[in-house]
């Protein structure tokens, strides 16, 4: 065993610990409380797996977009956590979160490090087919939080229709079928008051 590769790698595993903490603006489904970082890509993985026949492009490699979508927040250690329809200077934001992939990943091996900042890089770009299904799904599933606890956080936070759509408008680059559910789901929770029109 190489003892300092190994070093290396369990001070990333110990570093990344630290997305457990990390509370996101998405209820859990129950309305209990707030879901965490690691809840999120767990979910994400999950959803990759079932629902992987709703794409348009058929053609894509699983295991890189279940690679994405486990590493995709850990860069929140340092960035925080961004809220989608906050105001937020997105130009500054992709500069922390660059500087702390850099950082975090920079903890594991040479190879490693560079296998996983290019598979955050891919994720960020959303310019792959992988990329564009982990994009897909990091936007669906909090839509469907919202759904599922009655807009609880749209109406604490004042969002409305339109910022929803244009904000995950991205879900349609990976699947048609999963955007117009997404469509609808929104036009229903418009319907029963969950979300301001």
């Amino acid at each position: 065993m190489n003892t300092e590769r190994f070093n290396r790698q369990l001070d990333f595993l110990i570093e990344i610990d630290k997305v457990k903490h990390i509370l996101r603006n998405t209820i859990l489904m129950d309305a209990s409380r707030k879901e965490n970082d690691a809840e999120h890509s767990w979910h994400l993985a999950l959803a990759a797996l079932v629902l992987q026949e709703y794409l348009d492009e058929q053609n894509i490699d699983l295991t890189k977009v279940l690679q994405m979508v486990l590493i995709h927040d850990l860069v929140e250690i340092d960035a925080g956590d961004a809220f989608a329809y906050g105001n937020i200077d997105w130009e500054q934001q992709s500069q922390q979160e660059k500087l702390a992939a850099e950082r975090i990943f920079g903890l594991l091996p040479l190879g490693q490090k560079q296998e996983f900042f290019d598979l955050w890089s891919e994720f960020e770009a959303a310019q792959t087919g992988e990329a564009r299904y982990a994009k897909a799904l990091d936007s669906f599933l909090p839509i469907l939080h919202n759904y599922r606890t009655q807009g609880l956080q749209w109406q604490r936070l004042g969002v409305t229709r339109e910022q929803v759509l244009n904000r995950n408008r991205r879900i349609e680059k990976a699947s048609k079928q999963l955007w117009a559910y997404i469509v609808d789901l929104v036009d229903e929770a418009v319907a029963k008051g969950y979300l301001h029109p």
